[in-house]
């Protein structure tokens, strides 16, 4: 089924600005109500994930872009409501009395929930994007995330090395979060720093060159901070740092639920099949799409990178692997290794099985203790 665009059609994927009051309501009231953010993230959408089904619908991939004008909107509308949503938050912490240190923290916690779930995922659609004003937004809604580096490595070094050991954000077959987050954190970052390095290197310039964008990605996150040090001196800047892990968290969660344990065959001399949509794990309940953009769309991304959210494509069981939940459902499972496991370890084999038949010995492929050639 084709789907056209329009306001009424774009609407749903504008929920997002219902946690902009939900903020304000957690840091007026304080108490019960500083639960209010990740209760609706992971137990009010899950629930109307169930309720509602699934969208399986798609629109024409060759939609102009003069006609996604309310898609994009809210992606480049973003950058200013999370800046208002971090400092906001700050000011109703350190300006007002009302609210005692555990629920100052839930308060930032709640943020963060906000800035890694919405933030961080409107801007790994805007850096995809050609347009240099998306680009610019985009990236300034990673630093205010101090995560500005997700910007190189993600273009850079994920999308080209999905699925293989190159990739430090492809999760490997019966590798908990908890062992993965740590290493993804420290991987991501030397990956970025030294595909910048390398960049500036063919272009005859040192890795000091003031054209490195790690100056803004440090600088920016820095002034950050120092505006929150201005809010509330140190104890403000920790906090503003405390947003920043939550962002950073709810980010890792979900790339280790997007890829977790699928790996492309290795060609021989270190390369790699292409990728395809059977490469990252899809899913099509409705909420989690409105609120995340497309974003359980994990497949087609990866196939075709350039497609704006609305225009991405959903893939049936025959095509792509499929998540038996909506993310907020699967990362809290995450959570959880033993259940994980359970879960998920199944579906990989069983997606071994059917896209790889030929391959009998995997213990090669689970690159957690056995990695490939690089």
């Amino acid at each position: 089924m084709t789907m056209q665009p329009s306001f009424l059609r774009a609407l749903p994927f504008w929920m997002s600005l219902l946690f902009v009051p939900m903020i304000a309501i957690s840091g007026y009231y304080g108490g019960i109500a500083i639960l209010l953010v990740p209760f609706y993230t992971w137990i009010v959408v899950t629930v109307l994930d169930m309720v509602s089904g699934l969208e399986i619908g798609n629109m024409d991939p060759q939609t102009q872009d003069k006609e996604l004008f309310w898609y994009k909107a809210i992606t480049m509308l973003w950058l200013p409501v999370q800046v208002a949503i971090i400092f906001g938050a700050l000011i109703m912490a350190f300006w007002s009395d009302h609210l005692s240190l555990p629920e100052q923290l839930l308060l930032m916690i709640s943020v963060g929930i906000v800035t890694g779930s919405v933030g961080i995922n409107y801007a790994h659609e805007l850096i995809h994007q050609k347009n240099r004003l998306e680009q610019f937004l985009g990236e300034w809604l990673l630093i205010s995330t101090c995560y500005g580096h997700f910007r190189s490595e993600h273009i850079y070094v994920h999308h080209r090395y999905i699925g293989t050991p190159r990739d430090p954000v492809t999760a490997r077959y019966d590798e908990d979060f908890y062992h993965f987050f740590p290493r993804v954190m420290i991987g991501q970052v030397t990956s970025a720093w030294e595909v910048e390095v390398a960049r500036l290197r063919q272009r005859g310039r040192p890795w000091y060159h003031y054209r490195n964008p790690f100056y803004r990605y440090v600088g920016g996150s820095a002034a950050f901070a120092a505006v929150a040090y201005l809010i509330g001196g140190w104890l403000a800047v920790s906090f503003f740092l405390l947003q920043s892990f939550m962002a950073m968290l709810q980010l890792e969660l979900v790339n280790y639920v997007e890829h977790y344990g699928l790996t492309r065959r290795h060609l021989g001399e270190g390369k790699y099949e292409h990728v395809h949509p059977r490469h990252s794990w899809n899913a099509a309940h409705r909420l989690t799409n409105f609120l995340l953009i497309n974003l359980q769309r994990h497949s087609d991304h990866h196939f075709k990178p350039d497609r704006r959210f609305p225009l991405l494509q959903n893939y049936d069981h025959q095509e792509a692997p499929q998540l038996p939940y909506g993310y907020p459902l699967m990362t809290l499972s995450a959570l959880v290794p033993p259940f994980w496991r359970r879960l998920m370890n199944r579906r990989v084999q069983m997606w071994r099985e059917k896209h790889y038949p030929d391959i009998e010995d995997w213990t090669p492929y689970n690159m957690a203790t056995n990695p490939l050639p690089r």
